[in-house]
């Protein structure tokens, strides 16, 4: 019986997760009453309350989810690795509504109060663990501050994207994500790894 109704539980919460992400992505955190949310959830609002304790705390919830929603598709190292993060990023970016309310509320939260640098800096340690593996694969060029590096790729994809947003409503987001590889990668890659980098659009889809 536990069993049962902890499933149920996490079922709940996933709809509650899904909706939210849905209804921010369409509206803003601003335009996301929590009616729309249980409406499109199906759900009551002890359910919501229960599990995320107030619209804030689903916000935080969708904001910060963004890293695990693409870490998982990867199975590159290195460099390559880094690269196909934000291949991935730039495809997803355009379908799908979990990592794009995340993207959204990211960039907004501070109309509503917060300031919460979670993703941000969870993106940062992941491209840094990348970085630090294509350091000990040799394919970086020598005295890289690599969490320098690592915070300067998570500055240029939230502006690459926000420009291709405004610009193209993202649809030309992942041949822009290349653009800025093919202009970064000379400054931190030696010319034998740079050269090797696969830089296709298309790695976003099957990476």
């Amino acid at each position: 019986m536990r069993h049962v109704t902890q499933e149920r539980a996490l079922r709940t919460r996933e709809k509650l997760f899904r909706a939210g992400a849905e209804v921010f992505d369409e509206f803003g955190y601003s335009g996301a009453g929590i009616n729309k949310i249980l409406e499109r959830a199906g759900v009551t609002t002890s359910a919501l309350y229960f599990h995320f304790e107030s619209k804030e705390g689903l916000a935080r919830a969708v904001m910060n989810a963004q890293p695990q929603a693409i870490e998982g598709m990867l199975h590159s190292e290195g460099l390559q690795r880094l690269v196909d993060i934000t291949l991935v990023w730039a495809q997803r970016l355009q379908t799908d509504p979990v990592l794009r309310a995340g993207v959204r509320l990211s960039v907004e939260q501070g109309a509503f109060g917060v300031r919460d640098a979670t993703a941000y800096l969870s993106w940062r340690g992941i491209m840094e663990g990348c970085l630090r593996e294509a350091e000990r694969n040799g394919e970086l060029r020598c005295d890289l501050d690599l969490e320098e590096v690592a915070e300067f790729v998570v500055g240029a994809c939230t502006g690459v994207q926000l420009y291709a947003q405004l610009v193209s409503g993202r649809q030309d987001l992942p041949k822009r994500t290349v653009r800025m590889w093919e202009l970064l990668l000379p400054g931190v890659a030696v010319p034998e790894a740079a050269a090797r980098m696969d830089l296709d659009p298309m790695r976003g889809i099957s990476a």
